[in-house]
């Protein structure tokens, strides 16, 4: 069988597979996709007597237009430009298909923040990682306290519960 033919054949496959109904990342059946900004910053990590530790994120929230919308930081939190604040917890993880990047991740979400654009945000999904693993150096008790900030990238896509969405439509 040709190589194209076999690709076409297992696109189908392959999507079902990344986006199926035994997804760990999928939301919940009854959120739709608010929408999706673009992450460009650090992963902060410590030394610690038992090795490099997970800090907290810092980095610029992009949106569609390539303008920064806000700010996703230690919490972890995710702030827009307008006050609008959600924080949230770990649900599912998944490693991340690129060598060398941070896992894909499910997070819930409660708002926290003033009424606006994140307020309705529900879950997120971190995908499409690039970068941002503790560093490979060696962590030893002359580092301890030693902050090291790795670049990072990933896509979050925020979704909102349906019913939230329709009370929120003008129409």
């Amino acid at each position: 069988m040709k190589p194209a033919l076999l690709l076409l054949l297992a696109a189908p496959l392959l999507a079902a597979a990344q986006h199926g109904p035994h997804d760990p990342l999928a939301p919940a059946d009854h959120e739709q996709h608010l929408l999706t900004v673009a992450a460009h910053g650090v992963q902060i990590y410590e030394c610690r007597s038992a090795g490099w530790a997970f800090v907290a994120p810092d980095a610029v929230l992009i949106g569609h237009h390539g303008q920064p919308i806000g700010q996703h930081g230690a919490g972890p939190y995710w702030q827009a430009s307008d006050g609008s604040r959600i924080t949230g917890s770990v649900k599912a993880r998944v490693d991340a298909p690129r060598a060398g990047a941070i896992p894909w991740l499910l997070l819930g979400t409660r708002s926290d923040g003033t009424p606006g654009l994140f307020a309705g945000v529900t879950s997120i999904q971190r995908v499409d990682t690039e970068g941002g693993l503790a560093p490979t150096t060696a962590c030893n008790a002359a580092l301890v306290g030693t902050r090291a900030r790795v670049p990072y990238r990933a896509d979050y896509h925020l979704y909102q519960s349906a019913l939230f969405a329709q009370q929120d439509d003008p129409s």
